[in-house]
C-alpha cells in the first residue's frame, strides 16, 4: 500500500531521473538540459528552469530585437524579460524568460498543462534564446572584419533569436517584405486580433497566433494586406496543411528552402530569414536585404556575398551584427543609405 503524499513523491523524483539519464543520451544540447534545475507549485502549476548557457551572452541585444518585433497579444518584452503564449497538442499556456546573469542562466517560468510536454517546450526554448552558441567560436570570423571588429568588442555574444513557431515566422517574414519592422508588427496584431484564438492567461497576453489551419482560407485583405501577399500567406498555410511543407525534423535545409521558394511570393530573402531563424542555420544569410547592403556601404547582393564569405561559417551572426549597428545609427540618426547601392533585388527594407 503507498502513501499518497509518498507515492507522489516517488513519482516525481523517478520522473527527474528519467529525465536525467535522457539527457546524458542526448546531444549537447540536451546535456546542457541534465544541469538545469526545475521546480514546480503544483497549485498553479507554474514552473521554474534554469537554463545555462556559454558567456558572453547579450542579453539587451537579444530582447532589443524581439521587442521590436513582438506580436501584439502574442509577445510581450518588458522590464528586461520576454513573454509570450503558447499552444500545443491542444493545451494553451505561456513562458516568460528573464536573465540570472551572475548564474550564467536565464530563467524560464512556465505555464502550461502538460508535463510530459515539458521537455518539448524546453528544448523549443533553449533553440529560440540561442543558448548553445559556443562564442568562441563564433567570433574569430567576426572579428577579421574591419566593420564587425569594433561592434563585437563593444557588444561581445550576440545571438541569432530563434523562434516559437516556424510557420508563425515564416507569416511574420512574409508581411515584413518591402515594409518596415513597425508596419509589420502593426499587420501581425491584426492577423491576431481578427483570426487568433482569445486566450488571456497573462498580462499583455490576449491570444494565440493563428495556426495555418485559420489563416488557409482567412480573408486578409479584411486587415488592409495588400492582395499578393495575403495570397503567399495563404498558399504557405495551404502547404503546410497538404504536407508539403514542414518546420519540424528538418533533414535537408537546402531541400527545404527550395520547397519555400516554390510559394509565389517567397524569394531568397524570406527563405534565408526562415533559415536564420526557424530552421537554426549559422550560416544562412540574406544577402538581398537592403539594410545590410546600407550597413556595408555596398552596391549589389553579389558584392555582399562575396565579402560574407569570410564570415563563414557563422554569416547569420555577422547578419545580426550588422542589423544592430543599422539600429544604432537609426538611434543616433547617423546615415544609412551610402551613395554605392545600385539595383539589389531586395524583399526587405529592414529585418
Amino acid at each position: 500500500m503507498e502513501i499518497p503524499g509518498v507515492s507522489e513523491s516517488r513519482r516525481k523524483l523517478r520522473s527527474r531521473i528519467a529525465l536525467r539519464n535522457l539527457a546524458r543520451t542526448q546531444s549537447e544540447n540536451v546535456q546542457f538540459l541534465a544541469k538545469d534545475r526545475l521546480s514546480s507549485v503544483p497549485r498553479d502549476m507554474d514552473r521554474y528552469i534554469r537554463l545555462r548557457f556559454r558567456p558572453p551572452y547579450h542579453w539587451e541585444g537579444m530582447l532589443a530585437f524581439l521587442s521590436a518585433r513582438a506580436t501584439p497579444g502574442v509577445e510581450v518584452v518588458e522590464f528586461g524579460t520576454y513573454r509570450r503564449s503558447i499552444s500545443l497538442n491542444g493545451r494553451h499556456g505561456y513562458f516568460e524568460v528573464s536573465l540570472d546573469e551572475a548564474n550564467t542562466t536565464l530563467v524560464v517560468r512556465l505555464q502550461f498543462g502538460d508535463p510530459g510536454s515539458l521537455f518539448f517546450i524546453i528544448e523549443r526554448v533553449r533553440n529560440m534564446f540561442d543558448l548553445s552558441a559556443d562564442w568562441s567560436a563564433i567570433v574569430g570570423s567576426l572579428r577579421a572584419d574591419p566593420i564587425l571588429a569594433g561592434r563585437v568588442e563593444a557588444a561581445p555574444g550576440l545571438r541569432v533569436p530563434g523562434c516559437w513557431d516556424g510557420f508563425e515566422l515564416a507569416t511574420r517574414a512574409i508581411l515584413g517584405q518591402q515594409i518596415t519592422v513597425k508596419g509589420a508588427t502593426t499587420l501581425a496584431g491584426r492577423i491576431v486580433s481578427t483570426f487568433g484564438h482569445s486566450f488571456s492567461i497573462a498580462n499583455g497576453l490576449t491570444h494565440l497566433f493563428p495556426p495555418p489551419e485559420v489563416l488557409v482560407d482567412a480573408n486578409l485583405a479584411s486587415i488592409g494586406l495588400p492582395k499578393a501577399r495575403a495570397e503567399t500567406i495563404r498558399a504557405l498555410a495551404r502547404a503546410v496543411c497538404d504536407g508539403r511543407i514542414s518546420f519540424e525534423g528538418i533533414v535537408d535545409c537546402d531541400a527545404f528552402l527550395a520547397s519555400l521558394c516554390e510559394i509565389p511570393g517567397i524569394g531568397k530573402w524570406t527563405a534565408q530569414y526562415v533559415a536564420m531563424r526557424a530552421l537554426r542555420e549559422p550560416d544562412s544569410f540574406p544577402s538581398g536585404d537592403l539594410g545590410l547592403l546600407r550597413t556595408l556601404g555596398l552596391g549589389t547582393s553579389g558584392e555582399l556575398e562575396r565579402r560574407a564569405e569570410a564570415w563563414r561559417p557563422w554569416r547569420a551572426y555577422a547578419a545580426m551584427y550588422l542589423w544592430n549597428i543599422a539600429s544604432e545609427r537609426r538611434a543616433r540618426g547617423g546615415q544609412l543609405v551610402p551613395h554605392r547601392i545600385k539595383s539589389a533585388v531586395v524583399e526587405q527594407i529592414s529585418p
